[in-house]
């Protein structure tokens, strides 16, 4: 049965391949995924750190890094960004982790995410996440493999 199931969380994460949403190698994105500009939709790229949950971050407490605006719920947040933002910048700028691992890019979802020593991961989906979280060494392998080049830099 989790063969099964497997099965059927690939396929719905596969999708989207064939669709506007996932885009192949080489499709000239952004580095970071930041719709609007706004890296993360808007949500505290520290806060994952240090309440371990996104939160959204406001206007008031914002900063460009990367191309992108990153928003934060405070000034401290902010200024911990500020002083070592590679440190708090999630993997693959944000892009779904496991569509990273696939050699493509897809948009990503500030509530689906996973730290793991000391890194933030998003995905698509929830799907996504864990089809990631299933052999997370080998996915993220393949990922660190796959990217820049996967955003065509």
């Amino acid at each position: 049965m989790r063969a099964s199931r497997r099965a059927i969380l690939a396929a719905m994460i596969m999708i989207p391949v064939v669709g506007s949403i996932l885009r192949p190698a080489l499709a000239e994105e952004p580095a970071v995924y930041a719709p609007a500009g706004v890296a993360l939709g808007g949500y505290d790229v520290v806060a994952y750190f240090t309440k371990g949950q996104p939160m959204m971050g406001s206007e008031a407490f914002e900063i460009m890094w990367h191309g992108a605006m990153w928003r934060f719920v405070s000034a401290e947040s902010l200024m911990e960004f500020e002083m070592n933002p590679a440190a708090f910048a999630p993997q693959y700028g944000g892009y779904c982790a496991y569509s990273v691992s696939q050699g493509a890019v897809a948009s990503s979802m500030p509530k689906a995410f996973l730290l793991r020593d000391g890194k933030l991961y998003l995905g698509h989906n929830m799907e996504a996440l864990e089809l990631l979280s299933q052999d997370l060494a080998a996915n993220i392998a393949r990922a660190d493999a796959h990217w820049p080049a996967v955003i065509g830099r």
